[in-house]
C-alpha cells in the first residue's frame, strides 16, 4: 500500500521535486515500509522521469510596444503631434515616446505634475508598458524631467511624480496653460471687425436721444436711396 502511495508521488512530482521524493523514499525503506524490489522499482522509475526531457514551450513573438489596434495608433498619432513639446526637444524621441511625453505634459499643465500610472499613460498615449518606461527613463537621462519615487511597501508603491524641468519646455507649457480655458478650449485674444462694430452699435445705441434720431433719420436716407436706385 505505502509503494503505491509513493509511485503516484513520483508520476505527479514535478521534475525539480523528484531528488526530494527519492529521498524520503529511501527513509521509508530504512524504516521498513518498503521491501528491497519496491525500493528498486521506485528508484528505477525515479531515474525515469528524470531522463524524460521537459516540454518546450513555443516561442512567443515578441511585439514590443506596437498598438494592437487601429485605435490605439490614432491615439499615439494624435498625441505626438498634439504640439505639447517643442520641436526641438520632440525631434529628440520616436513617436511612440513623443506621444507618451505629450501626455505627462499634459498632465503637468493641468495639475503643475504628472501622477499617472505607468499602465494608465500606456492606454491613453497607445503604446505600450515598456514604451512608457524607457521614453521617461530617456528623457530622465537628458535632463528634461525629474522622477520621485514612492515607496510604500516591499511589495507596493505609489505611481512616481514626474515633473518637467527643462527651462524650455516649462516655458512652452506655460504658454499652453495661458492660453487653454477652464473648459479645455483656446481663448481669443485679438478683436475681430465685427465685435468692434458691434461695440460701435452698442454704443450708437446708448447714446443720447437726439444722436438717437439722428441715426434714424440716416437709415430712413439711405433706405429711399436704395429704394430709388431698384426703380
Amino acid at each position: 500500500m505505502f509503494a503505491l502511495q509513493v509511485r503516484q508521488a513520483i508520476e505527479a512530482a514535478p521534475r525539480s521535486a523528484l531528488s526530494d521524493v527519492s529521498k524520503t523514499m529511501w527513509q521509508a525503506f530504512t524504516a521498513g515500509f518498503l521491501t528491497e524490489a519496491e525500493a528498486e522499482t521506485l528508484s528505477a522509475l525515479i531515474e525515469t522521469r528524470k531522463m524524460v526531457p521537459a516540454a518546450v514551450l513555443p516561442l512567443r513573438k515578441s511585439v514590443g510596444s506596437r498598438p494592437r489596434s487601429d485605435a490605439s495608433m490614432e491615439r499615439r498619432r494624435r498625441w505626438a503631434a498634439s504640439g505639447r513639446m517643442p520641436p526641438a526637444i520632440a525631434a529628440r524621441f520616436t513617436l511612440a515616446e513623443a506621444a507618451v511625453l505629450a501626455v505627462v505634459a499634459n498632465e503637468v499643465v493641468k495639475r503643475a505634475d504628472c501622477r499617472m500610472a505607468v499602465g494608465h499613460i500606456a492606454a491613453v498615449a497607445g503604446v505600450g508598458r515598456s514604451t512608457v518606461k524607457a521614453a521617461i527613463r530617456r528623457a530622465r537621462m537628458l535632463g528634461l524631467l525629474t522622477v520621485q519615487e514612492r515607496t510604500q511597501t516591499a511589495w507596493r508603491n505609489l505611481p512616481n511624480i514626474l515633473r518637467i524641468t527643462s527651462p524650455e519646455w516649462v516655458a512652452w507649457n506655460r504658454l499652453a496653460r495661458r492660453s487653454s480655458s477652464p473648459g479645455g478650449g483656446v481663448k481669443t485674444l485679438t478683436t475681430t471687425n465685427t465685435q468692434k462694430q458691434e461695440g460701435a452699435f452698442g454704443k450708437a445705441q446708448g447714446a443720447a436721444p437726439g444722436v438717437r434720431t439722428g441715426l434714424q433719420s440716416l437709415n430712413l436716407a439711405v433706405s429711399g436711396v436704395r429704394a430709388a436706385g431698384g426703380t
